[in-house]
């Protein structure tokens, strides 16, 4: 792949198509508009439509083999892989539920709903680990941002499956099989490693400004919207021109590499500033000490954002002295903040504090989103739109507030130890 500036619009734009994948990948979210029609359609008890809703989580959540295999192969392997288990599994949910094909065994529904909803982990995985590279600087903005996109994907979902699917629960299998896969064909061209986005650009800031503020319009418009469509009824037009401008809302993204490429003057002049660093023809005499020690600084400084000099160089001059005496061997572990292997993270506490944090965060969460349609019913609201949306706005607001606050925090304790 060929490597491209910093500072330049690829990564904007590798941020802006992740945008629809990330939506894509919240497809798990669907699960209360056709659950209940599943329960009906093929006579289903509650006992077996919550183990409907186990599998629909499991597939959801198991991102083990989706996160190994995002280090050896390109994001759109990743990507390939997530469209054909979109495409085979609600395909296989679509056929049972619109019956196409007749008595479809119940264990094979709950391996394709698992495999279904399997695919965000898939599509999600690729997106975040690209842009997270592609933007080192700034990698709790970027999560949750995409991770925001990601819980305000099942408002999105709910507005296409009430205005242009007509709360049709086997159209929505239907959209959901062909739909994904031919989206994820389109922008996987565009989500792509490339050469970090240069950390120096003042622009950058504002940038993600934008994007947080055109999601969380975007939030407020799809909740207003269809909460306002519930009560009055709007006519076929007025509800099409409501999905058209949510796309616009989903395309405004686009709106930064655009702008750079009509203010190309602007965006150059910081790159050709860092030209002698970045080209590889340029030559450093050995003999110049002034210039090799800022650029020593500068590569220190952006590698890892949570290890500080004054304690690195401790650490390595106490590991050369135990290597000398032959206390240690040469291979180290990795410290916080660097990258760890699976094997090395199990035996670390950050990683089971964060796993049990989780655990308990999310798994309260699909435990009340996978029966949401029968608490809806019980309280004698058949329509579940207005309640996933609700839902769907309070968890993108946690998922993006949770990446601004965390990036917040880590770069005034970065700020504060460094000076």
């Amino acid at each position: 792949m060929v490597n491209l500036k910093a500072g330049t619009r690829p990564p904007w734009v590798g941020l802006g198509a992740a945008v629809w994948v990330q939506i894509a990948s919240g497809n798990a979210y669907n699960f209360p508009l056709y659950s209940h029609s599943l329960k009906s359609v093929l006579g289903f008890n509650q006992h077996q439509l919550t183990m409907l809703g186990v599998a629909n989580d499991v597939g959801e959540n198991v991102g083990l083999i989706p996160g190994i295999a995002c280090n050896k192969f390109p994001p759109w392997v990743i990507l390939l892989i997530g469209a054909l288990a979109c495409f085979f599994g609600y395909g296989v949910l679509w056929l049972a539920l619109s019956s196409k094909v007749q008595s479809l065994p119940y264990w094979l529904l709950c391996l394709a709903l698992c495999v279904a909803t399997n695919s965000s982990a898939w599509l999600s995985t690729a997106v975040l680990v690209t842009n997270m590279r592609n933007f080192p600087l700034s990698r709790g903005t970027v999560a949750g941002v995409l991770k925001g996109y990601g819980g305000i994907s099942a408002a999105v979902f709910t507005e296409i499956y009430s205005t242009l699917l007509r709360n049709s629960s086997s159209k929505l299998l239907m959209f959901l099989a062909l739909g994904i896969p031919v989206l994820c064909f389109i922008v996987m061209y565009f989500v792509r490693a490339c050469t970090p986005a240069s950390g120096e650009d003042s622009s950058e800031h504002a940038h993600f400004l934008f994007t947080q503020g055109a999601l969380i319009a975007l939030g407020l418009y799809v909740l207003t919207t269809t909460i306002l469509n519930h009560i009055f009824h709007f006519s076929a037009p007025v509800s099409n021109t409501f999905l058209v401008i949510m796309v616009v809302l989903l395309m405004a993204p686009f709106a930064i590499p655009i702008k750079m490429t009509f203010h190309r003057m602007r965006v150059s002049k910081p790159e050709m500033h860092h030209q002698p660093v970045e080209t590889p023809d340029s030559v450093i005499q050995e003999d110049n000490a002034d210039k090799t020690e800022p650029l020593l600084k500068s590569s220190s400084s952006t590698t890892a954002l949570g290890s500080f000099r004054e304690n690195v160089e401790a650490s390595e001059v106490a590991m050369l002295l135990a290597e000398g005496e032959g206390a240690v061997k040469k291979k180290r572990r990795p410290k916080r903040g660097e990258d760890f292997r699976f094997t090395e993270a199990l035996i670390k506490a950050d990683f089971w504090l964060l796993f049990f944090v989780y655990f308990v965060g999310v798994g309260s969460g699909v435990t009340v989103l996978n029966n949401l349609a029968q608490i809806g019913i019980a309280q004698g609201v058949h329509d579940t739109t207005i309640l996933l949306s609700l839902f769907s706005f309070c968890n993108f607001v946690g998922r993006l507030g949770g990446g601004i606050v965390s990036e917040h925090f880590v770069r005034l304790l970065h700020s504060f130890l460094l000076g």
